[in-house]
């Protein structure tokens, strides 16, 4: 096939197109190179860029784009629609920004499969965990109960822990599936839920055939380590690096689903190839609760570098408490199951940052930004 991925050469645009070339497939890249992620000078401070450049058709553009579009969308066959600005706390103050390229993107892409003539007949959409908000919990007196975000003052108190609104009781946190409620609590996750709506609303009148994915916590060789405002293991790992101490919000028992980069390829290669499949979301993870503590320590562990980790009891607004996948419906319909453990992943990941050049730590920069704005209590 002739297949687009937009936001291509991001990391888990450039991974799967590398693993769709092996396969025999033709790519397009369409790519803003964007400095947060691949630097002032993408040719030499960019190696996800570099790892595919000569190998695929690149456009340089942005998904708001029109002009872009009508140059990448001809002759394709395909669409995975990567493209979009990430991260959870710099939604909440870059609110236009996410909205114009996330929505916007999205839409302009939509309009043109409506309204224009294409080859397009599948189209795969990176959708997040973020759109669920907090997971799916358990409570003894209620049964299954999906919890609305903390409130402020019992996290200034110190109480984390998402309690029952009958009993007072700890809820007992279960894997999030599809069905489970979507209430996002961030700028970011409603992009995301508007994302994969509009895709499978919009695809399925066209007769396209869609799918949303909706990742968990991706991490792996490649992820970027100057970007401030995703991916725990890269900002934690530039710290050590710099010999910054780590601090760790909350209690350090907040959990995440963390899913290596190798296991987003396949599940999203499979939901891409599988024609009979269309109309469904997915969630993708690894379908474990690691806490955030235990992240830190791992990687402290592997660099050799002895820093301090601090558990702070400070928080960022919009942050949930925990999330992780039911695999069943992925596994069911996709085959797709991970590969690769925490352990194993956080190995592969910690060998390779020890290679690369050691990047400016500007973590705290990020934590000032957000607590300017009242969002970093």
């Amino acid at each position: 096939m002739n297949i687009l991925i937009t936001g291509g050469a991001g990391f888990i645009g450039s991974n799967l197109a590398l693993h769709l070339i092996d396969l025999g497939h033709e790519i397009t890249v369409l790519d803003n190179l964007s400095p947060q992620i691949h630097g002032s000078n993408p040719e030499e401070t960019s190696p996800l860029y570099r790892s595919i450049k000569d190998k695929v058709r690149f456009v340089a553009g942005t998904v708001c784009d029109d002009a872009a579009w009508h140059e990448v969308l001809p002759g394709q066959h395909a669409i995975v629609h990567l493209a979009a600005e990430t991260g959870t706390g710099q939604s909440m103050y870059e609110i236009k920004r996410y909205v114009d390229i996330n929505i916007g993107g999205t839409g302009l892409m939509l309009d043109l499969l409506a309204n224009t003539d294409h080859q397009v007949k599948k189209v795969v959409v990176a959708s997040s965990r973020s759109i669920y908000g907090e997971g799916k919990y358990f409570s003894e007196t209620l049964g299954i109960v999906y919890p609305c975000a903390r409130k402020e003052s019992d996290m200034k108190a110190g109480n984390f822990d998402l309690m029952c609104a009958q009993s007072g009781e700890v809820l007992k946190l279960l894997a999030t599936d599809e069905e489970s409620k979507i209430h996002p609590s961030s700028v970011y996750g409603i992009t995301k839920q508007n994302q994969e709506q509009m895709v499978l609303t919009v695809c399925k009148s066209l007769n396209i055939g869609a799918i949303a994915l909706r990742y968990q916590n991706v991490y792996g060789p490649g992820q970027s380590l100057s970007n401030p405002y995703t991916g725990i293991l890269s900002i934690f790992s530039t710290r050590i690096k710099n010999g910054n101490g780590i601090n760790i919000f909350e209690d350090g028992k907040e959990s995440r689903d963390f899913v290596y980069i190798d296991d987003i390829v396949r599940a999203t290669t499979a939901a891409l190839l599988a024609d009979e499949v269309r109309d469904e979301v997915f969630g993708i993870g690894a379908g474990i609760a690691t806490d955030v503590l235990t992240v830190a320590e791992t990687l402290v562990r592997n660099y050799g570098v002895e820093v301090p980790i601090t558990v702070t009891g400070a928080f960022r607004i919009g942050d949930i408490r925990h999330n992780f996948a039911d695999l069943s419906k992925a596994n069911r319909m996709l085959g797709f199951s991970p590969q690769v453990s925490f352990d194993e992943g956080i190995r592969n990941f910690s060998a390779w940052v020890d290679q690369q050049e050691v990047q400016v730590d500007t973590y705290d920069a990020s934590i000032a930004e957000m607590s300017k704005r009242g969002l970093f209590k």
